[in-house]
């Protein structure tokens, strides 16, 4: 008979492996927001009116990029929490498509995977 769940010894190795990774990423998080509210900032507003205005274009790109940096930042925050309550509920791994267990070389790689390479594949 296929296995249907995790033991709990793989849930807790799991938790301990998301929890790393959900500190790393809150902390590149953090970096991102400070960056955007000029917080670690090293602006041209004390040069030349002629330089500020060339950097403008940049900044904005620049700002605008890591926006979308800290937006994806919160959502890999966001799935790997959802992943830590999946844990908690003890339906970690299993496929939310074919009901299987996702191998766990998938899921070392990418911790908040709700679906196997299989199920992936048939989308």
């Amino acid at each position: 008979m296929a296995e249907t769940r995790y033991t709990d010894k793989d849930l807790q190795e799991f938790e301990a492996l998301i929890q790393e990774k959900l500190n790393v990423a809150r902390e590149n998080y953090g970096e991102l927001k400070r960056a955007l509210s000029h917080e670690d900032d090293n602006t041209t507003d004390d040069t030349s009116p002629t330089f500020k205005m060339m950097e403008d274009g940049s900044e904005t790109m620049s700002r605008e990029e890591t926006a979308q940096l800290a937006s994806r930042q919160e959502k890999f925050i966001r799935n790997l929490e959802n992943a830590l309550l999946r844990i908690k509920n003890k339906t970690f791994g299993i496929c939310r498509v074919t009901g299987k267990l996702i191998p766990k070389a998938r899921l070392r790689l990418v911790p908040h995977a709700t679906m196997s390479i299989e199920a992936k594949n048939q989308q």
